[in-house]
């Protein structure tokens, strides 16, 4: 991890065959234990991040609430900031800090909208976000722990670049299956093993039905 940017922990519930959602989208694997454990995690860290999709989709608050602490910051991914500002994350941004990083191909008027509420919008790159160089500016904030919440896209997208410093999965005892069900990481994905991502297994914690892996 360069000493720049901040500790990256991604995070996700995942069925036993790896996926974080049904096809239809349904993401309810975490039980009740889950919830309160992913909320004092929330606590510990200095910022949360997601994709665009994951905010059209679940429309997620992104808050503690089954913990006490403080809620950290949010981050969205949003290259053309296309963010509703129906969303939960803008309507409450008086309340809790929030960023939207977006790339400089954002429209003038998505611009101007966003830019009516209480949000820190943060331009990093020209195309897309250049997720590189949204960690420098992070850190440069002194963020120092970003907690990944997103999507297999968003995830796999960390992953490529290598910039998961940490992960943490619950796996709940359902068998998804479906081959347009969203995994834990997605896009194009490594051809090789040898290529991929390897972990250390350093925790395995059992939660009733459940176990939590830690690895980094």
């Amino acid at each position: 991890m360069a000493k720049s940017r901040p500790k990256v922990i991604l995070s996700a519930a995942i069925s036993l065959d790896g996926k974080i959602a049904t096809r239809m989208g349904d993401s309810a694997l975490s039980s009740g234990v889950d919830k309160k454990r992913l909320h004092k995690l929330r606590t510990q860290v200095d910022a949360i991040l997601v994709g665009k999709n994951t905010v059209l989709q679940d429309d997620p608050m992104l808050n503690v609430r089954y913990a006490k602490g403080k809620s950290p910051i949010r981050i969205v991914l949003d290259s053309l900031g296309q963010t509703p500002t129906s969303s939960k994350i803008i309507r409450t941004s008086d309340k809790i800090q929030t960023i939207i990083a977006v790339s400089e191909k954002i429209p003038q008027k998505n611009l101007d909208k966003l830019a009516k509420f209480p949000i820190d919008i943060v331009i990093s790159g020209k195309n897309r976000v250049e997720l590189k160089k949204l960690l420098d500016i992070l850190g440069q904030a002194k963020i120092k722990t970003v907690l990944l919440e997103g999507g297999g896209t968003t995830n796999w997208d960390f992953v490529n670049q290598g910039l998961v410093d940490q992960v943490i999965v619950t796996v709940a005892p359902y068998l998804v299956g479906g081959k347009e069900a969203k995994s834990l990481v997605d896009g194009d994905g490594f051809a090789k093993i040898s290529k991929s991502l390897r972990l250390k297994l350093d925790q395995v914690t059992r939660q009733g039905n459940e176990i939590v892996l830690y690895y980094s």
